[in-house]
């Protein structure tokens, strides 16, 4: 169990500005993630085991992309007990994200609002970082590498974006996730439409199975995929998940809705919305796409996920594995061994 109890750390932490916040640990996990300073936060992984997509998966409760960005901090990370840690997302150039602030904490409703807008350092950048992470990986945790487009990128060329980044990560990725589901970045969920998917996989497709050649391994490709779609939306996306031979999808991204949150300070501000008020779309998204893809198709489930039983119902809506990050925030590293342990055996 963590030495230094989180209630503490983060009493500091939400008397800062959100992102502050948020660069100030990242930082201090990656300056101490290789020294014996992370027994101030390490804590034993729940061992139970699953295969998904030909992986083996160490638990069932991995971390969602967006937190670390950079692939900086994944052995600091791993060192909380995730089974597995999905980091970026990255894009082939270096990008600020959108103008500060950008960040927002709504804590009555156990919430974040951001707009951060992919910032991040790179793809070069980026490999360099996850080259660097060894402890996790060694342990047997899984590493997922989630690619994106540059903002400046027209969005009829996004697809040479994503196989720059698939080409650059694909070495030295477990899995690889597609995301054109942020909401901060300018037309990216127009990427989730009938044509501009159906192109962008068959030359994901097309470019991976080269690489599986060059590489001598298949790479497990996911897509991430938004909340605010609808059953209609879902369906024709899992038909297309499937036509393209598609390893499994993640269900789901923040969401643009503020139903959940009128009222609250910040819940006008522009971005997506994750945490508590986000579950039960997310819930209704993956049982959506368990009905159209079959009970065996690989699913993540990710969006609100704040306790074991929150873990526990997204597994039953039909999620294989899930995802936290919001739910760190607000509970810190013992959610995640709470949510492993709620899931082991199931």
């Amino acid at each position: 169990m963590p030495l230094l109890p989180y209630p503490l750390a983060r009493a500091f932490l939400f008397g800062l500005d959100a992102e502050t916040a948020h660069d100030l640990t990242m930082h201090g996990l990656a300056a101490l993630q290789h020294t014996p300073a992370r027994w101030l936060w390490q804590q034993a992984r729940v061992d139970d085991p699953v295969v998904l997509a030909g992986l083996r998966f160490p638990n069932r409760i991995g971390l969602a992309a967006g937190l670390d960005k950079a692939g900086a901090c994944i052995d600091g990370l791993g060192a909380m007990g995730f089974g597995f840690i999905e980091v970026g997302t990255v894009t082939p150039l270096p990008q600020p994200g959108n103008p500060r602030p950008r960040m927002f904490r709504l804590p009555g409703k156990r919430a974040l609002i951001n707009r951060m807008g992919f910032n991040n350092g790179g793809l070069a950048d980026f490999i360099a970082h996850v080259e660097r992470s060894h402890r996790f990986r060694a342990s047997g945790g899984v590493l997922g590498l989630n690619i994106g487009k540059n903002a400046a990128t027209p969005i009829e060329r996004a697809a040479d974006d994503y196989l720059l980044c698939l080409t650059g990560v694909y070495a030295h990725a477990d899995y690889v996730t597609v995301n054109i589901s942020s909401p901060n970045t300018k037309d990216l969920r127009a990427l989730q439409g009938d044509a501009a998917l159906e192109a962008l996989l068959g030359a994901l497709q097309a470019r991976r199975d080269a690489l599986a050649r060059e590489h001598g391994r298949r790479v497990p490709m996911f897509v991430k995929l938004a909340p605010d779609l609808d059953d209609a939306q879902v369906g024709v996306i899992a038909a297309t998940l499937l036509r393209h031979r598609v390893d499994g999808v993640i269900a789901t991204n923040t969401t643009v809705s503020r139903e959940a949150v009128q009222g609250e300070r910040h819940a006008g501000e522009a971005g997506g919305l994750s945490g508590a008020p986000v579950f039960q779309t997310s819930q209704r998204v993956v049982r959506l796409l368990r009905a159209a893809l079959g009970p065996d198709y690989p699913i993540i489930g990710v969006g609100g996920v704040m306790s074991g039983d929150d873990a526990r119902a997204m597994v039953q809506a039909g999620a294989n594995l899930v995802q936290i990050y919001t739910g760190l925030i607000y509970r810190g590293p013992a959610l995640v061994s709470e949510a492993a342990r709620a899931l082991k055996g199931r």
